[in-house]
């Protein structure tokens, strides 16, 4: 596996990450994420929005904050998401109404894009390490029950 040391503060776990318009590559947003496995997508301000240029609104989507709030969102692509040190892939972003804190805004990187990078934490060394593989063991076991019912 191999390493990529992010920012860590505190049991706070950062990495550089860079998201593209696919359509218009020159939109695109470079910034610091907070690394997030309760959030599911990439998370980023309503403020940024257009900074990605024209993306389309894929669907608005309820969501459950840590306080149990629910708050809504819109979930837009398609992009380019980049980690420093992994592979880019291509997903949505959820754009959702935020509060700077100390005068910055904290994207959020979630559970699939780190899945899709092939990225996980590791908790020891506070960084996200790289995953040779991907996980297929229900297709595996799809294949099992196929080649035991021959």
């Amino acid at each position: 596996m191999i390493g990529f040391e992010g920012t860590f503060t505190m049991g706070r776990i950062t990495s550089s990450i860079k998201i593209n318009n696919v359509v218009d590559p020159s939109k695109a947003i470079r910034c610091d994420a907070l690394v997030d496995t309760g959030a599911s997508l990439m998370v980023l301000p309503t403020e940024w929005r257009e900074r990605l240029g024209e993306l389309e609104t894929v669907r608005r989507v309820e969501l459950e904050t840590a306080t149990q709030d629910i708050v809504h969102g819109d979930v837009c692509g398609p992009v380019k998401i980049q980690l420093e040190g992994f592979d880019p892939i291509y997903s949505e972003v959820l754009f959702l109404e935020m509060h700077p804190h100390d005068g910055a805004y904290e994207p959020l990187i979630g559970y699939i894009v780190l899945e899709q990078s092939q990225a996980v934490v590791d908790l020891v060394g506070h960084r996200l390490i790289h995953v040779k593989h991907l996980d297929l063991k229900s297709l595996d076991q799809f294949h099992r029950r196929r080649d035991s019912s021959r």
